[in-house]
Order: structure tokens, then sequence, then C-alpha cells
């Protein structure tokens, strides 16, 4: 009866949240930063709570400050990214002068991980929003790149559960298989495929490929990364903020790493074309 119960939670929550999450994506502009700004900040709260379970105290006021920054960097073109990842080490190696709490040196590791990988990951995000002079063809990718992370992320666990017998990373994820591993590949990239015919038809085959063997790879290895931090720290969710979901780690991981090499490769994917 709990695991019904929790399906059930975890069926109305997603019927409520993913038609939000494509309507902001669609619009974009302050709508999508909003929403980034909350994923980043959310998620890196969760981390230094993960964090905390180590004895390391990450400087939350300076990483959510940092992340802010970072994101609207994106969006507003301020400054050269390079001044802003030389900028946020200092000023966290300044502050930490005056903690005097637990280790320094895991606290500057620890807090400088959680604001380029909970920060500047999300945050390309925005430049793959804004990468477009046709600001909808820029909704639509994003709008895309969602959908195939939920059909990876759903093939991989249904398939996996039904099917799975070959464990690919027992010592970090005890429940993931092989057979739910390349299920979920598939399903990522037959999306994008998909996604082609019905909205991106500016984007080149090759394109869509590329960024759908991203989107089917990393974002599978980023819920196993995921899965290696909380099992570190010894806990099943980074939070219960979402009804049968866990946290907003939990949910947004794989799009956090696999949206930074998306980003990546659409500024240069004239070299593929």
């Amino acid at each position: 009866m709990k695991n019904i119960n929790n399906t059930l939670t975890r069926i109305i929550v997603s019927l409520i949240a993913i038609p939000l999450i494509i309507t902001v994506g669609y619009f974009g502009k302050f709508y999508f930063l909003t929403f980034i700004v909350l994923i980043s900040c959310v998620s890196f709260f969760e981390f230094s709570q993960l964090s905390s379970k180590k004895g390391i105290f990450l400087n939350l006021v300076m990483g959510e400050i940092s992340i802010i920054a970072i994101i609207l960097n994106f969006y507003f073109n301020w400054l050269s990214p390079v001044i802003l990842i030389i900028a946020i080490p200092i000023v966290l190696l300044f502050c930490e002068l005056w903690r005097n709490k637990g280790s320094a040196l895991q606290n500057i590791s620890s807090s400088l991980l959680g604001v380029f990988y909970l920060g500047l990951f999300p945050a390309t995000l925005i430049g793959i929003r804004e990468f477009y002079a046709d600001y909808n063809n820029g909704g639509y990718l994003i709008i895309s790149i969602f959908v195939c992370i939920w059909l990876c992320d759903s093939a991989a666990m249904f398939i996996g559960t039904l099917i799975g017998k070959h464990k690919i990373f027992p010592r970090v994820s005890p429940k993931k298989s092989w057979e739910g591993t390349i299920a979920g590949f598939i399903f990522g990239l037959g999306g994008m495929l998909i996604c082609k015919i019905i909205i991106l038809d500016f984007l080149s085959w090759n394109n869509i490929i590329i960024m759908g063997l991203i989107i089917g790879a990393l974002g599978q290895i980023g819920d196993l990364i995921e899965s290696l931090l909380k099992r570190d720290a010894n806990i099943k969710d980074s939070s219960n903020m979402i009804p049968g979901h866990g946290g907003l780690m939990d949910r947004f991981d794989s799009l956090i790493f696999a949206s930074p090499l998306v980003f990546i490769y659409l500024s240069y994917s004239h070299l593929f074309n």
C-alpha cells in the first residue's frame, strides 16, 4: 500500500509540475531565469545539508550569491565568465579566513564544487534557451531536452525494474542495471529524433543525433554522480521537498549534468555541419 501511495503521489506531482516546466521553458525570459535560479539555489542548499552529514560546512550565503551572479551573468552578459570564475574562488577563500568552522580545506573545496556543479552547470540552460535569434527555437529546444531527460529517466527506471539483472554500478546505485541504462539511452535518443520531426525542424539530423547521444549518456551519468554523493553522506534523498520525488537535486540531476555539454556542443555545432 505504501508503494502504491508513493507512486500515486509521484504521478500527481508530475502532472502538475511537467506542464509548468514546459510553460516556463517555452516563454523563457524572466520566467525561465527565475526557474533556473530557484533550481540552483535550492539544490545548493540541499548540497550544503548533504555536506554537513560529513562534517563539512559550506559557505551557504556566499555560495548562493555566487550562484545567482553566475546565472544572471549568463542572461545579461555583464561580465566575461572568466572574471567570475576567478573572482568566486578568491571571495570564498577570503571569507573562509573568518569562519573558523570545521576543516577550511573541505569547506572551500565543497563550496566551490557546489557553486560550479549546481550554479554554473544549470546556468548553461539559460545559454541554450537564449542561443537562437528566433526566440521560439530556443524554447522548443529546451522543451525537447526536458522531455528527452524525462523519457530517459522513466525508461531506465521502469525497464530496469522489470527486466534489469546485470548491475551497472552496485557500489554507487545497487538498483541500476545495464538493461535499464540501455533502455534510457535508446529512449533519450529516440525522443530527440521524434522532437526533430515535431518541433526541431530548424536543427540538422547531425545536431539532433549528437544531442540525443549526449542526453542519453550524460543524463544517466549525472544520476549516478548524485547517487555517489548521497551514498557517501548516507542519505536516500537530497531532501523531501517534492512529495514522492525527494529534492530538487534528485529531480534535476540528469539535466544539470547533461546541459553543459549540450551548450558546449551548440556553441561549436557549426564544426559538425
